[in-house]
């Protein structure tokens, strides 16, 4: 089927622009950009209740909760339903240049793919190369990813009884790392981000290519699926990135939130973590992280295909 699919002719209208010029216009990148964050925007809404139950799973001591339910409850009993999106500011300021810085290297990564192959025999990426892709799109989604994610995992996890100062907002969050140990606490877990965005990436977007053209009929193009079928290929790529992310996640989410000085690094933490609550604490949050991943990932790439059809018609 892998074959099938590398060798495949058909292409989208822009996939096709790409190979042929081997560039990408400045309208491309403002239509990857643009589109990214709107689908950055409809992720966040959507899945940041799950988010903050995966995260507090991740963070709170042992015996805290029996589970993601009981997190939901104890959360809504203490905060009322609003409690759910506590630490969502951060993710929504920060969620148009994740989305869109992810969405528009995706498709600079593409392009210089199709550079360093000038004599491939397809027009169409392989999987391999679509994976490679979305590994690189990463690498340069870190640089917001990782304060973004620190100063929301010290939100999420504030009020469930971890000791240390108590923020009123993002911006109280970022002026207080910045004073305890300057950027360099901003920035803690970055080099986790990249351990798990990197392969999460990769497997991300292998799989949304993959799955849209398994569901694109005979000598269409995947750009002409209805929205059913965005949906299945969005919530199947959500599915395949959280498949493997939780165990960095897991360790990301520990570094972020502990008090400085607690672990030494992404292997520290996982030795320790392994150490103090077994192997199995690697998984924690896998359920609540799978549940969102379906409906949070679909509504993304809802999100980036209808924007990028609307700015189609005016860039």
């Amino acid at each position: 089927m892998a074959q099938n699919l590398d060798q495949s002719d058909v292409t989208s209208p822009a996939e096709e622009a790409t190979h042929r010029k081997g560039t990408t216009s400045t309208g491309d990148n403002i239509k990857s950009f643009v589109s990214g964050g709107v689908g950055g925007i409809a992720a966040v809404l959507v899945g940041h209740p799950f988010d903050l139950t995966k995260t507090r799973l991740q963070t709170a001591p042992p015996g805290s909760y029996t589970g993601a339910i009981d997190v939901v409850k104890k959360t809504v009993a203490r905060d009322g339903i609003t409690g759910l999106y506590r630490g969502v500011v951060p993710p929504l300021l920060g969620v148009t240049p994740i989305f869109a810085v992810s969405f528009w290297s995706y498709d600079i990564s593409k392009v210089l793919i199709y550079k360093l192959t000038p004599n491939r025999t397809s027009k169409e990426l392989s999987v391999a190369e679509y994976a490679v892709a979305g590994f690189l799109s990463a690498i340069p989604t870190t640089l917001v990813t990782a304060p973004v994610e620190r100063a929301k995992v010290l939100l999420q996890v504030q009020g469930q009884g971890q000791a240390g100062p108590q923020y009123n907002g993002v911006f109280d969050v970022v002026k207080h790392l910045y004073k305890e140990g300057g950027i360099r606490s901003v920035f803690r877990g970055s080099a986790a981000t990249v351990l798990r965005d990197g392969p999460g990436s990769a497997a991300y977007f292998a799989a949304y290519e993959v799955v849209k053209k398994l569901l694109t009929p005979a000598g269409a193009s995947p750009s002409d699926l209805n929205l059913g079928a965005i949906i299945i290929a969005g919530g199947s790529a959500g599915v395949a990135m959280w498949s493997i992310a939780i165990p960095p996640d897991v360790l990301k989410s520990r570094i972020q939130s502990a008090p400085t000085g607690t672990y030494s690094g992404f292997l520290d933490c996982a030795r320790k973590t392994i150490a103090v609550d077994g192997v199995t604490a690697l998984w924690k949050g896998l359920g609540p992280a799978m549940a969102r991943a379906f409906p949070a990932n679909a509504a993304t790439f809802l999100g980036v295909e209808a924007s990028k059809k609307l700015l189609d018609k005016y860039i």
